[in-house]
């Protein structure tokens, strides 16, 4: 059972893994932590501390040794930012790394691990199951927010899977759920993350979260966390979960997805069952909120589920 004592917020504003906008410009979510800061973050979920990282330098163009967008920054913040993870960890703390893109998650495990083999709740609308066995890696620059769960489980190139005093992949993919998939039933599917199927990685899609309700989901991955032979899990959180109709300021929204309110429950319930150890929060853009009226619902959602 988690218990939410000694907070602590890691502020992580890097847009480094996602491509850059269609006119060209950086992507917005690097602003996400500064906004939710501002809306009440810290107060809503009761953080006794707030650490905050300096933004990385975003690349556009592509760079030698990788074949991934901003490969060497990606690298280089995930070993600042495990280090972060891995000291408050060791202090007795439990840390809500806000960011940012996806690709904060690589850090985020790399510091779990300083402690010993870590499992994975992998809350996404999306797989990120990219990698090279599924895409020509020489035709396009590729994104690491597409790919995070594919990198963290030692499918990529090494600059992104092998990480320093960690031996195999950041995690076990036989210790991975990935939970909210939306795309799975389409028929194009197979084309993209298709081969996630073959995998050990334990997957519960969007379509059945809503028909059995989030009580039975989170039932269910409880179920599947007591067969497992880890007793450490993080949580990862990428809010395009969330149904476009409540949550179009991310980098992909769509169709279907969950309310704040069932969010918000399967959170809850999760963290009251499950050894979770630390969470991420990534892909808020602000730029797509002018008004700031998305950053305070998520405030909300993250406080009701935490506090």
């Amino acid at each position: 059972m988690t218990r939410l004592t000694n907070a602590i917020i890691i502020c992580a504003p890097s847009n480094l893994g996602l491509r850059p906008e269609t006119d060209g410009h950086e992507p917005g979510t690097w602003e996400a932590p500064s906004v939710l800061m501002a809306e009440g973050l810290q107060a809503a979920i009761g953080a006794v501390e707030v650490e905050w990282l300096s933004r990385p330098k975003y690349r556009f163009d592509a760079e030698s040794g990788t074949r991934v967008r901003n490969g060497h920054g990606i690298r280089d913040y995930s070993v600042e930012l495990g280090g972060a993870v891995a000291a408050h960890l060791a202090a007795g703390n439990f840390p809500i790394v806000v960011g940012g893109d996806c690709s904060i998650l690589l850090g985020c495990l790399l510091g779990a691990n300083a402690a010993g083999r870590v499992g994975l709740l992998h809350i996404d609308g999306h797989s990120d199951f990219f990698h090279p066995g599924n895409y020509d890696t020489q035709s396009r620059l590729r994104s690491a927010a597409g790919m995070d769960l594919a990198l963290a489980t030692g499918r990529g190139e090494a600059l992104l899977t092998q990480w320093p005093g960690i031996d195999g992949p950041l995690v076990r993919e036989e210790d991975v759920t990935q939970i909210g998939e939306r795309d799975a039933l389409r028929a194009e599917y197979a084309q993209y993350y298709g081969d996630i199927r073959d995998t050990a990685i334990n997957r519960i899609i969007v379509q059945d979260m809503l028909r059995d309700g989030m009580s039975a989901t989170a039932k269910k991955v409880a179920e599947w966390v007591s067969r497992r032979e880890v007793s450490r899990f993080w949580l990862h959180l990428d809010i395009d979960v969330l149904s476009e109709a409540v949550m179009p300021a991310v980098d992909s929204p769509g169709e279907p997805g969950l309310t704040f309110d069932q969010l918000s429950q399967l959170i809850a319930r999760l963290t009251v069952q499950l050894p979770i150890i630390g969470i991420d929060v990534t892909i808020y853009d602000p730029e797509k909120d002018p008004d700031r009226h998305y950053a305070r619902q998520i405030v909300e959602c993250l406080g009701k589920a935490l506090s």
